[in-house]
């Protein structure tokens, strides 16, 4: 039987897997992990994004070998090991999945010349969207381009069913007799062990959140304090579950009786999210220069701050505004945010600040364990009104109002600022005040500051910038 390739890398799963469906139409599967310089660069850069990558590769081998088989681990620049590979196993094809970022666009361009140069077939295959760009756009006239605005986006993607590869019995896997490097280990990269990551545990995961949480997830999504959001995007990121496998089985858990429509409503809601992922996914995949470059035309000179007095206030977590700050200090301490934090604090650093949104990318790469550069700038450039979100004006968030909407007892602002862990259960109102905070009882701890900016202030001179930059004085802004 001929032998295929298949690469490994934001796909560590076995089941409902679009790259191995694809590979087997080319023979038994030869499984390989290569760890190449940028992978290995960013999960240099978090150390729980390592230790979750190495125990979702450990438990990918695990699944593997009880089938016979098990992971050939190498590292080295990407196409070299694979065509290297390719030849000790007199492989006739290689099978990875696409990326979406333009670094891992190129890379991929380049391993398909090596591999084809070479005589074998060549195949990148869309696994990691439930629906493929190409599918979305196929009854566009102009398909090549995407879809640049979410609404029309939504409204074909909440027809289309994802593709099913639900059979991973069905694969044959081989043992390749060759050279493989030690799976990697969280100390290789300077990490430590985390809890369990990897297919079995994202499954249980998504069973455990679709039996309850998710029926309530319309009021979850704005309640960071009861922090019930589904905490599949780490798992996403590193393919440890398919976005189709979630499309499907919320889809299955919509088709109950029972429900309430609260309850349908919320599923529906979770699945725009999974559709806003696939949205971004798409857009980069069209228009890869998104990774340096803003979407809209019109703000790529726009003067945002490199740096500002306070921005290292902003990543410690200190700028006087307690949502924004609980945020923060979430993400430094478990590599992961509440979503509607996230979108309040980006908005800080780039409106209350005027910092440049790629100053936020940076930093959030850091500590997140989630690992995906496309929907990093795709969100970031959203909150930063240079990207997808085409409203006329950006949407600046009042942090000390969204608090009082969303953390109304200032629960979630004293679970993670220590400073204020002592402040009354009730009548909190003070903490969301700005200036009121400071007088809160501080059990002899280190004194909460005070804000950093005036948030009025701060957004009137930011869209005062704006106007300016978009309609100059003599007539609006070219879009070129």
């Amino acid at each position: 039987m001929p032998v295929a390739i298949y690469r490994f890398a934001r796909d560590l799963r076995l089941d409902d897997h679009a790259g191995l469906s694809a590979a087997s139409a080319h023979g038994d599967i030869a499984p390989f992990l290569v760890i190449d310089r940028e992978l290995d660069e960013r999960l240099r850069s978090s150390p729980r994004r390592a230790a979750y990558f190495c125990r979702a590769a450990a438990a990918l081998d695990a699944a593997l070998r009880e089938r016979g088989s098990a992971l050939v681990v190498r590292h080295g620049e990407a196409a070299a090991e694979v065509t290297r590979l390719a030849q000790e196993l007199k492989a006739v094809a290689v099978s990875w999945s696409a990326s979406y970022d333009r670094s891992g666009i190129a890379a991929d361009a380049e391993l398909q010349a090596a591999i084809e140069e070479r005589g074998m077939r060549a195949t990148a295959v869309h696994d990691s969207p439930a629906i493929p760009p190409e599918e979305s756009t196929a009854g566009r006239s102009s398909a090549g381009e995407g879809y640049r605005a979410f609404a029309p986006y939504y409204d074909v993607w909440r027809e289309l069913e994802p593709g099913s590869y639900e059979a991973p019995l069905l694969l044959s896997f081989v043992r390749a007799d060759v050279g493989s490097e030690p799976l990697p280990q969280p100390a290789d990269f300077g990490s430590e062990s985390i809890p369990a990551s990897g297919a079995a545990s994202a499954r249980e995961k998504l069973e455990a959140f679709l039996r309850g949480p998710a029926l309530q997830y319309s009021f979850a999504v704005n309640a960071p304090a009861d922090d019930l959001t589904s905490h599949l995007s780490a798992d996403l990121t590193f393919g440890t579950i398919a976005a189709r496998t979630i499309v499907r089985e919320t889809r299955k858990r919509m088709d109950d009786p029972f429900l309430l429509s609260e309850e349908r409503s919320s599923l529906r809601l979770f699945l725009r999210a999974i559709a806003m992922r696939d949205f971004f996914l798409q857009l980069s995949w069209y228009h890869p220069q998104t990774s340096g470059a803003v979407l809209q035309e019109k703000m790529r000179d726009f003067p945002f701050l490199q740096s500002h007095p306070h921005l290292d206030a902003w990543r410690e977590g200190r700028t006087g505004f307690p949502l924004v700050d609980a945020g923060i200090r979430q993400l430094r301490a478990t590599g992961w945010m509440h979503p509607r934090v996230r979108a309040i604090a980006a908005s800080f650093l780039c409106f209350d600040l005027g910092v440049d949104w790629r100053t936020g990318v940076a930093e959030w790469d850091r500590y997140l364990i989630e690992d995906d550069p496309a929907l990093s700038v795709g969100n970031w450039q959203w909150i930063a009104g240079v990207g997808a979100d085409l409203a006329a004006y950006p949407r600046i968030y009042n942090p000390n109002k969204q608090a009082k909407r969303f953390d109304p007892d200032g629960s979630y602002a004293r679970r993670w600022i220590s400073e204020l862990a002592h402040g009354p259960a009730g009548g909190f109102s003070g903490l969301h005040q700005g200036s009121a905070q400071i007088e809160l009882p501080l059990g002899g701890a280190e004194r909460y500051p005070r804000p950093v900016v005036d948030h009025d202030r701060a957004a009137r001179e930011f869209l005062l910038r704006y106007q300016e930059f978009v309609t100059p004085a003599g007539g609006r802004r070219s879009s070129r």
